[in-house]
């Protein structure tokens, strides 16, 4: 069988191509053409284990793929099953493989980086030039995502769950990474006012980690009042703000007192009761839109920082004053490196709010794809209920 044929293209030794089984997988043909297709997969290479899909949330890269088959400046070209937060079962382990049983529950890290680079010799391989992630569209051919019935994955990116974590925990260790990485990124001390622009998921778990990581004042700040009240309620924030919509403006004096007035709005209820408040000494930018990067800049302190974890709008025109005379860092975030093991000891010791909470919307079943999608691109369902994290379950 030719290497093409796998499902996931990756190097695998002839001997492994003489066994192989049929799969289901979810495969997008171009923007809103999801399909239900038949795959070929291979006994795992000696590195790798093959891994049941049990648990798969959907992200927001997954819903700008299905709705515009692109994510940003990374345009499809050929067909991609999504899916990149995700957990399983081991159902077979290659030969060179060690430490893991059949039946094992295991989170997957699904960026696979070449481990040669400058970038991953220091430790910093989500910058790793020749990185192949799953569902992304980066590398080609395309690293086929997770919405399939089972997946080769090298072992060495997999992480063993313990026994009281579920799968729809560990499959969100992925966006928690992401918040980790984040709060590393910063430098959060005890006592500190941290402002987190966006309450999605990302959003969600960076708040809770910028609280585990010692700021006091947590402040969060959405459009959508559904998910600022749901982070107030479970714990995620202990301040919020509500965003009110604005129109389209054109000229960049009017984006510009727009912004300030949020931010204005923002550090008035961050700084209640302290005459001394000067601005969030850490900001978080989870949306990427460039209202949000601009009031962030107006609402951190001098000496501060902006962390951009949001990857949204590419070029942005922002007041660099504020950033200069107040010496505020613009610090960027990318994926992820080094946070997987101390995820899991985060969600297995239960400080965090219940991630499992945050699985609003469970689809069972590839063929639910499509549905789960439609409904992933939403902030509520037909009945008004929150929409944040939807989940399909194999």
């Amino acid at each position: 069988m030719a290497p093409s044929a796998l499902a996931d293209i990756y190097p695998i030794p002839a001997r492994h191509y003489s066994k192989a089984t049929t799969i289901q997988a979810s495969v997008l043909h171009g923007a809103k053409d999801l399909r239900l297709e038949t795959r070929t997969i291979t006994d795992p290479a000696p590195n790798e284990l093959q891994i049941a899909i049990k648990a798969t949330g959907i992200c927001g890269s997954d819903c700008s793929y299905y709705s515009k088959f692109r994510n940003g400046d990374l345009q499809a070209c050929h067909p991609l099953s999504l899916g990149h937060e995700s957990a399983g079962v081991v159902v077979a382990i290659g030969d060179a493989v060690t430490g893991f049983q059949i039946g094992d529950r295991v989170a997957l890290e699904v960026g696979v980086p070449c481990d040669n680079c400058r970038s991953c010799q220091r430790g910093r391989y989500n910058l790793c030039p020749r990185m192949r992630f799953r569902s992304s569209a980066k590398s080609v051919p395309h690293f086929q995502g997770t919405l399939q019935e089972r997946i080769n994955h090298p072992a060495k990116w997999c992480y063993k769950v313990p026994p009281h974590v579920s799968l729809e925990s560990a499959a969100l260790l992925e966006p928690l990474s992401v918040a980790i990485h984040a709060c590393r990124r910063a430098s959060i001390e005890q006592g500190d006012t941290v402002i987190v622009f966006g309450a999605g998921t990302v959003g969600l778990l960076v708040a809770a980690m910028a609280k585990l990581s010692g700021a006091t004042t947590v402040l969060i700040a959405d459009l959508d009042s559904g998910r600022v009240n749901y982070a107030l309620s479970n714990g995620f924030a202990n301040k919020g703000y509500i965003v009110n919509p604005t129109k389209h403006l054109n000229d960049i004096s009017e984006k510009f007192a727009a912004a300030k007035e949020i931010a204005d709005d923002v550090m008035e209820i961050a700084g209640l009761h302290d005459p001394d408040f000067e601005g969030a000494d850490i900001t978080f930018d989870c949306t990427g839109k460039e209202i949000c990067m601009q009031a962030g800049l107006y609402a951190t302190r001098p000496g501060g920082q902006l962390i951009m974890v949001g990857m949204g709008t590419p070029i942005q025109t922002l007041p660099m004053s504020a950033s200069h005379l107040k010496e505020v860092d613009i610090i960027g975030i990318f994926r992820y490196a080094n946070t997987y093991p101390v995820g899991m000891k985060i969600l297995s010791s239960g400080v965090l709010p219940s991630l499992d909470n945050m699985v609003t919307h469970r689809f069972k079943g590839l063929a639910s794809a499509k549905e789960a999608f439609d409904l992933a691109t939403k902030t509520a369902d037909k009945e008004g209920k929150l929409v944040l994290k939807v989940l399909i379950e194999t």
